[in-house]
């Protein structure tokens, strides 16, 4: 099998999209499934492995992190047809993915799609939510081409086909339990970050409007002074609103900049709660992590999230963007040690469930199925 991607985002970026494509595709190449990726370039003067192919590229204003590439369709027919692939799988609705659907159908190859990032809630955190029907317009068509559309959650699955999207198939998301677990020596993270509070609350993410991380600044000042003087908060990520945040932030906040593999496993079995407010997710990678590090989430009830938190066992779940909502969950899991202890054993109990090698295995065989099911049409 020969499996072709075309990616916005792709490692060594820092989203849930490009850690799971790249996990994935890793996982391919080690089991002789050959690639070839088509994605960004972020620097001029990177090292590009032979089975990636990058493009010239810009940021997209509603997520620089994600980046638009320009790509050339000359070339990318020409590697097409020099790689061959059983299948073409298109995880960005930008141009490369329109370069990808343009050559599946010249060169007459399967195809499939992932949606990875519900842009239309980010339009109401820009301003922007007056494109919300030209968006979902557009959206609809350029995933009505392909034979199946992935999408990380149920939530995501019924919300896309409220808008008339067909052929959906989750594709869930598995957690490193080796490298997330409860077992890191905590005392070196409060060395690290000079911490002496009681307590320790964490968030990891991407600091923008779309995550809704400005209310972490309003529940930490919301909560009852006995508690607040109690805690200290780790801000793990980076983004546009960093610096306003950091500006407006208490003494008892730490920013600490994007953390990756074992850093950022540490921070969270460090944790005694990882407080997440995005309403945005159509998954949530870092809920899981927190979960499978043993660290109890209270998160927003919406979205991907909500599929992965189990309220009152793994963590609560609160309505977004309330501040007194989530306060009220800190205050009760704060002064229930036996409940938070129990709630982290559940969360990790539900992340050793979560394994990639089935995840991947599964999506293998949809792609059996699509790549079986053209070949019997090809050949009719």
């Amino acid at each position: 099998m020969k499996i072709a991607f075309f990616t916005d985002t792709f490692y060594p970026d820092i989203n849930g999209a490009a850690r799971t494509l790249k996990r994935f595709t890793d996982y391919l190449s080690d089991r002789n499934i050959a690639v070839k990726i088509f994605a960004p370039a972020n620097q001029p003067d990177e090292y590009v492995p032979s089975h990636i192919h990058r493009f010239k590229s810009a940021s997209f204003f509603l997520y620089p992190e994600c980046r638009v590439a320009f790509p050339n369709y000359f070339q990318i027919k020409a590697e097409l047809e020099k790689f061959n692939p059983d299948l073409i799988h298109v995880a960005t609705p930008f141009n490369l993915g329109l370069s990808g659907i343009y050559c599946a159908k010249k060169l007459n190859i399967p195809l499939v799609g992932s949606y990875h990032t519900d842009f239309d809630y980010y339009l109401e955190f820009y301003d922007l939510k007056f494109l919300s029907s030209i968006l979902w317009k557009y959206m609809t068509w350029f995933h009505s081409t392909f034979k199946k559309t992935f999408v990380p959650s149920t939530e995501t699955l019924q919300q896309l086909q409220q808008h008339g999207f067909t052929n959906l198939e989750i594709w869930p998301r598995g957690v490193d339990c080796q490298l997330f677990h409860p077992y890191y020596d905590k005392l070196n993270v409060r060395q690290q970050y000079s911490i002496r509070k009681k307590y320790l609350l964490t968030y990891a993410g991407r600091l923008a409007p779309e995550k809704n991380v400005e209310l972490l600044l309003d529940i930490a000042k919301s909560l009852p002074p006995h508690i607040r003087e109690n805690i200290h908060w780790l801000i793990v990520g980076d983004g546009p609103l960093r610096e306003q945040m950091q500006t407006h932030a208490t003494e008892n906040m730490t920013f600490t900049g994007y953390l990756t593999g074992k850093q950022l496993a540490e921070v969270y079995s460090a944790s005694d709660i990882f407080v997440f407010p995005s309403p945005t997710e159509t998954f949530g990678n870092v809920v899981l992590e927190s979960l499978a590090s043993g660290t109890p989430v209270i998160g927003a009830n919406s979205g991907g999230v909500k599929s992965i938190i189990r309220d009152g066992v793994t963590g609560h779940l609160c309505e977004p963007g309330n501040v007194q909502g989530f306060s009220d969950a800190i205050i009760n899991l704060l002064t229930n040690h036996k409940v938070r202890t129990q709630m982290g054993f559940e969360g990790r109990d539900h992340a050793l469930t979560q394994k990639w090698d089935k995840i991947f295995n599964d999506l293998i065989g949809h792609y059996e199925t699509v790549i079986g099911g053209s070949k019997e049409k090809r050949y009719a």
